[in-house]
């Protein structure tokens, strides 16, 4: 790296050898290795590598292996077929929900992560009465089952329907508002995590050239909040996709999502004579596809948002 240095009118290039960033990476990774020998990590790396993905090679040859092959068994195919991949949209309807849960699931996901900075920010750097409060009530409604609120929920909407004649359960929207109950604030207090481990002096420095706490929040805080924010959008969209639960209970089947729709052609499979159990696979495989997507694409962003406060 070539800074430029002025001395006596001129400037001159200067040549700086040393990289702290390099030289506490390379500590680091002697630490790991003097943690563990080399040749004991690659048989964890490798034993761990085969555990994971087993299973995933079992499901993606039983999808393009037929029903009697899977019955009898066989892990690897007999016969390779494709057909069950283009069944499942018949038999299942897997399109529809899959087009359900990408509406709710994300859009719970934009609002929790929309919400849960602001939220976060307030409760972090503001003082007022009932702050503690909401902090620990925040914390406490995570260790409440989701179980135990499915009846008061479902007796609470419809309430409010026969109350504001308005159709809440059956609906996307019903549903959305359902999840939305439960993702806001653990994506709170994912934020507030995140929020007390960014510097201070930054927002002060603004404040001092006249920012507005808006446009601290909009152009200092959500830049570099961006780990915590997609951590916390990523967890909100799991809970909309994997649920059975409450999708079960506040849907109908045109609103059906695509886990309660897997678990209904899973259920009608059981009394046969040989269960579909390709295009059973095959629909699986379809439906992980998406969120292994995304966490491919904001991996990156996970690991500084996972591991965000584990280090002051």
């Amino acid at each position: 790296m070539v800074v430029p240095v002025s001395a006596s009118n001129t400037i001159a290039p200067v040549r700086v050898t040393p990289h702290r960033a390099s030289a506490k990476e390379g500590a680091r990774q002697a630490q790991i290795h003097r943690l563990l020998p080399k040749p004991l990590l690659i048989v964890i790396l490798a034993a761990l590598l085969v555990f994971s993905m087993v299973p995933v090679l079992y499901i993606f040859f039983a999808s393009i292996n037929s029903d009697l092959a899977v019955a009898r068994g066989a892990f690897w195919p007999t016969e390779l077929t494709f057909e069950n991949y283009s069944k499942i949209w018949t038999t299942v309807d897997l399109g529809t929900g899959l087009v359900n849960s990408v509406l709710v699931a994300g859009g719970v996901a934009i609002v929790c992560a929309g919400l849960s900075v602001s939220t976060a920010y307030v409760l972090v750097r503001y003082a007022f009465r009932g702050r503690l409060l909401v902090l620990r009530g925040l914390l406490a409604l995570q260790s409440i089952p989701g179980t135990l609120l499915l009846l008061p929920v479902f007796v609470l909407f419809s309430s409010a329907a026969s109350t504001l004649g308005v159709q809440i359960i059956g609906t996307r929207w019903g549903l959305f508002l359902t999840y939305l109950t439960f993702a806001l604030p653990f994506s709170t207090w994912v934020m507030v995590t995140y929020l007390r481990g960014l510097p201070r002096e930054l927002e002060e420095a603004a404040r001092l050239d006249g920012a507005s706490p808006f446009k601290i929040l909009t152009r200092i805080i959500v830049p570099l909040s961006w780990p915590g924010i997609v951590v916390s959008g990523i967890f909100a969209f799991l809970l909309g996709w994997n649920d059975v639960l409450f999708a079960s209970v506040m849907t109908r089947p045109e609103s059906r999502t695509v886990a309660v729709s897997l678990q209904i052609f899973g259920a009608t499979q059981e009394g046969g004579a040989v269960p579909v159990y390709g295009q059973m696979m095959a629909a699986a495989l379809v439906c992980a596809v998406p969120v292994v997507v995304l966490y491919l694409i904001f991996q990156r962003y996970l690991v500084g948002g996972l591991t965000a406060g584990g280090v002051k």
